[in-house]
């Protein structure tokens, strides 16, 4: 048997391990697709994804995981955004050249809140600092050799604390490593010799571009994080010992577990989304550009698809720097979980989350007021849709009663009207949050929102997606087949990736592409490497350099080609950004990058092999409709469910359409219409 047809004589699991709910998609022996959403947090179980994955296996308690019955497990996580967020990472040490110890601290004077009169910073991710005695020179010499005496000192000294992380970070790193290798070389006898199993973290190796601020920056969020991810990944690897195990990246690839770090994790779940967003037939044949919106429990994430993946240089995360290859997507507070608030003065949604235990208050534990409680109030979910896994006893259905209390309460705090009206406005706060995040990506960007369709996901996209559509002045909406686990899919369809990046800044003329080139031929060879180094041999290979005014700090991506295409792709893209262009500007090459993936193949979306099944239904989907149960202006009753195919309702009167995964809310002045393999897809008509 080719080892081909024995790997699809296996179960693959696609895992989007969320912050409120984990996502699983199993691909069955059969090439049929099952899926399965617990709670990401619970007593029951010690990893969501891996009860999961024992779930659809069948297998029983006890019973070690059966690895050899799985090809492959694919998973994206939260783990380092949360501890990003929580401060919950690893205890570093930065280790930096001398009289640079509190660069970081100082930082660029960047206020994010130009008037505030009370500046709140974000403390420091280093528990200490040593500085190094040692310096490099703005061209890569050797200004002043590295006393490595004094920083073995320093560095046994150090190792009495209970230190797990070193970054080390010098000046001119990027251009002369020397110094880093030799620090880093110390610290691994030191911490040999004190018997310390340090996670160590050099700062060429993890940003090889110009400005020591980010690099040193990218190195001590590294060295933070990648503990707290490999305790993670490491208790994975152990339940599922012998299958074999790959991460989702920031970038939107795909890592195996030994090759996974922090600085790669910061967007690990949500790059699934923008994968499972360009796998739709709407990215692939659509006539104009979609804006992906992902609303799960925790918080919204929003980002634009045009064709090809869109990436950013890096990204402030919880007011930390991270310079680090990584797909552009925003991210908003706000979500089905997020909790409502009302201080006296002003209503409030999120940013915090009421999570998966206690969840919100319809879950019957308890818990707060949330955006999910305001759209059960208002009718736009239909608790007996919901599966029966609520309440302390975990088998009882959504508490419609419990929500109602909780928004009533607010509502006569606020002195609201009604309760309805209460969680009418909640929403309205909740959806201007969201439309802000796309106009982020969108109008920021130089693209008009109009332009484009929306395409709604996660659990709860399509209860507000037509309310956001109103807000950006969107007239189309689309919603694909298990939307709900659209995030989980796009982790399936990703690949295994590799990129490497190295300053260059020459000027953009003959002599500067040509050491362009040169520097990209290097970086292949690696890029071919580090894909070996992971079991695959590379496919498709893309160059690209970064561009900018010799006067500019701010470089944009361009894909490598002849003098004059460089040009002028750079000049569009400076215009659509910024609105001008420098005549005679002096353009200066800043870095190149090389990617590579893997020459893998997937199963379809739609169609035969796709998502046909779900573990709760065992079935074809059946499309269902219903009237609206509340309308601001005009209140109704409920009507019965009436189990019919959408065929779409020119009359424009709300509705709401119920899927097995999730349920679509149909606002006034919309009609729906069912698409072949089971888009369904929202225009405006009034």
């Amino acid at each position: 048997m080719s080892p081909a047809l024995a790997k699809s004589r296996l179960w693959s699991f696609w895992v989007d391990r969320g912050g409120t709910f984990t996502d699983v998609i199993g691909r069955a022996p059969d090439g049929g697709l099952q899926t399965l959403k617990l709670p990401s947090v619970s007593p029951d179980w010690p990893d969501a994804a891996v009860e999961a994955m024992r779930r659809l296996l069948d297998v029983a308690p006890g019973v070690p995981f059966p690895a050899g019955r799985v090809a492959a497990i694919k998973i994206g996580t939260t783990v380092a955004t949360n501890a990003l967020l929580e401060r919950r990472g690893a205890k570093t040490l930065f280790v930096t050249t001398l009289g640079f110890g509190d660069a970081l601290e100082i930082g660029d004077q960047t206020r994010p809140d130009l008037f505030a009169l009370e500046i709140n910073k974000p403390a420091p991710l280093y528990a200490d600092v040593i500085e190094a005695d040692e310096r490099t020179g703005a061209n890569g010499e050797v200004v002043r050799p590295l006393d490595e005496a004094a920083l073995r000192d320093r560095l046994t000294a150090a190792a009495t604390d209970d230190i797990e992380s070193i970054a080390i970070c010098f000046l001119h790193s990027d251009l002369n490593p020397a110094h880093e290798l030799k620090a880093a070389e110390i610290a691994r006898e030191v911490g040999a010799r004190c018997r310390r199993d340090w996670t160590i973290v050099t700062g060429h190796a993890v940003s090889p571009l110009p400005r020591f601020l980010a690099r040193a920056q990218t190195t001590v969020v590294d060295a933070y994080l990648t503990p707290v991810v490999r305790r993670y990944v490491d208790g994975v690897t152990r339940a599922v010992a012998g299958a074999p195990l790959m991460f989702m990246t920031s970038g939107g690839g795909l890592a195996r577990a030994t090759a996974f770090r922090g600085r790669d994790a910061i967007l690990s779940g949500p790059a699934g989304g923008v994968v499972g967003v360009a796998s739709t037939p709407v990215a692939f044949g659509a006539a104009r550009p979609v804006l992906g919106f992902d609303m799960g429990g925790t918080s919204t994430d929003v980002c634009r698809y045009a064709g090809r993946l869109e990436r950013k240089p890096g990204a402030t995360v919880a007011g930390v720097l991270v310079r680090a290859p990584m797909l552009d997507i925003e991210t908003v507070a706000a979500g089905g979980g997020s909790i409502l608030s009302f201080d006296g003065l002003r209503a409030r949604v999120g940013p915090a989350s009421a999570g998966a235990d206690p969840g919100p208050a319809a879950y019957g534990r308890g818990g707060p007021a949330t955006v999910t409680d305001a759209n059960l109030v208002l009718g736009r979910i239909d608790p007996a849709a919901f599966p029966a896994v609520f309440g302390t006893d975990g088998c009882s259905p959504l508490d419609t009663a419990a929500a109602r209390g909780a928004l009533t309460r607010l509502a006569d705090t606020m002195g609201a009207t009604s309760v309805e009206a209460a969680a009418e406005g909640f929403l309205a706060i909740a959806v201007e949050q969201m439309a802000g995040a796309i106009g982020k990506l969108s109008t920021a960007r130089g693209f008009d929102p109009r332009d484009h369709a929306l395409l709604a996901f996660g659990g709860a996209g399509g209860q507000v997606a037509c309310q956001v559509a109103d807000a950006l002045g969107i007239d189309e909406i689309l919603c694909p087949r298990y939307a709900s686990v659209l995030s989980a899919w796009g982790i399936g369809r990703a690949r295994l990736r590799a990129l490497r990046q190295a300053g260059v800044d020459a000027p953009l003329d003959a002599a500067g592409l040509a050491l362009a080139r040169t520097t990209c031929e290097r970086l292949e060879d690696e890029v071919r490497t580090a894909l070996r180094d992971q079991g695959a041999e590379a496919g498709a290979i893309h160059r690209r350099v970064r561009l900018r005014y010799a006067e500019s700090d701010t470089d944009l991506p361009v894909d490598v080609a002849d003098l004059a295409n460089l040009h002028a792709a750079f000049e569009a893209a400076h215009t659509r950004l910024f609105g001008f262009v420098e005549d005679g500007g002096r353009v200066i090459i800043a870095a190149v990058e090389v990617e590579g993936e893997d020459a893998d193949s997937f199963p379809p979306l739609y169609g035969e092999g796709g998502l046909a099944r779900s573990a709760k239904t065992g079935g074809e989907i059946t499309e269902t409709a219903r009237d609206a149960v509340w309308n601001i202006k005009s209140p109704a009753p409920l009507a019965p469910r009436v189990a019919v195919p959408i065929k779409g309702r020119d009359d424009g009167l709300p509705h709401l359409i119920l899927r097995p995964d999730t349920q679509i809310w149909v606002a006034p002045g919309w009609r729906a219409e069912a698409l072949p393999d089971g888009m369904i897809r929202l225009n405006r008509v009034s």
